[in-house]
């Protein structure tokens, strides 16, 4: 018999302790697979070119251009390794289990040989510290496929909230996208104006990467593996304008955290909520309200309604 797709209230378990190890092995290997796709495809504004993204299986590089044709890369979360695929047919899969980031990052690169791709990276991790060169990375050596999973399917529930959020938006926005470097799903809207230079001060990571991310003022909402016991979606503006972090934002359970300089709502006050798509959904919309109204963004401009078109859907009545 087929497996089944999971119910949409089917929202997963798991605590930051129990899968810290595997978490920061994890996070390496989804920067060495990012920087494989930042070192060949071109530049999109504020990095979109670099991310990965929520696939049925786990997080995939998508199409990545390469000469004539093109490759890509997906870390599989249902049978544990990565499997690179190019444009001429062939496949190269690298197991994930146990072992050093070393291992991982030099198999991947001989992987990537064999399927006749020659490919230069900066071979240092980003947005850490310590940040220890892959190929000399003993020291992240940990990964329990259980709890790489259930982070897989916390990213599908994360993805799914954040698509909708999206679908409301028809300004400038991000696509639902997975970066490496703070291991985090985000999805940014944008209000259209610029924003003042950002300043920086990301570990390990230049200026100008901060420079260039942040270019135009914007409200950002995502989920990442720290923030709570089992995580937390967030929500921040950039530049934060007066009045943000006292502005009534809901469900009961968010708050602005000054030390995050950001909202925050644990992702076990989602799963446990009678409605977890409506608390998270409660969650993204008026994080942005706040953003958005006390900005001065031009809402009627730059948002509308997702069913606006219902007598063209199939199964509807005219």
């Amino acid at each position: 018999m087929a497996t089944q797709i999971g119910a949409p209230q089917d929202w997963p378990r798991l605590r930051v302790d129990d899968w810290t190890d595997t978490r920061d092995t994890l996070h390496m290997w989804t920067q060495v697979v990012g920087k494989i796709r930042l070192s060949q495809a071109p530049l999109l504004n504020h990095w979109w070119q670099v991310t990965l993204y929520v696939s049925p299986r786990g997080l995939t590089t998508g199409a990545v251009p390469y000469r004539g044709g093109s490759f890509d890369l997906e870390l599989d979360f249902v049978e544990h390794r990565l499997r690179a695929r190019s444009s001429a047919g062939e496949e190269r899969l690298v197991g994930l289990s146990s072992r050093p980031v070393a291992d991982f990052y030099g198999e991947t690169i001989t992987a990537l040989e064999q399927l006749g791709i020659e490919t230069t990276i900066d071979a240092r991790p980003n947005e850490v510290d310590p940040a220890i060169p892959f190929a000399h990375d003993d020291q992240h050596a940990t990964y329990d496929p259980e709890a790489a999973h259930l982070f897989w399917q916390q990213l599908l529930q994360a993805d799914r909230g954040l698509g909708e959020f999206r679908s409301h938006f028809v300004g400038k926005v991000s696509p639902v996208h997975f970066f490496w470097g703070a291991m985090d799903l985000a999805c940014t809207r944008f209000s259209g104006r610029d924003a003042p230079e950002h300043p920086g001060g990301a570990p390990n990571c230049g200026d100008w990467v901060m420079v260039e991310g942040y270019s135009r003022e914007l409200s950002s909402a995502g989920f990442w593996p720290g923030g709570g016991e089992e995580g937390a979606f967030y929500s921040y503006a950039y530049p934060e304008p007066d009045g943000f972090p006292d502005h009534p934002v809901a469900p009961d359970a968010a708050y602005y955290s000054v030390e995050n300089g950001q909202f925050l709502l644990p992702y076990e006050a989602v799963a446990e909520a009678d409605n977890p798509d409506r608390a998270l959904a409660q969650f993204l919309h008026t994080t942005y309200l706040a953003a958005a109204d006390l900005g001065g963004w031009d809402r009627k401009r730059l948002e509308d309604d997702p069913a606006r078109w219902p007598q063209h859907r199939p199964g509807q009545k005219d």
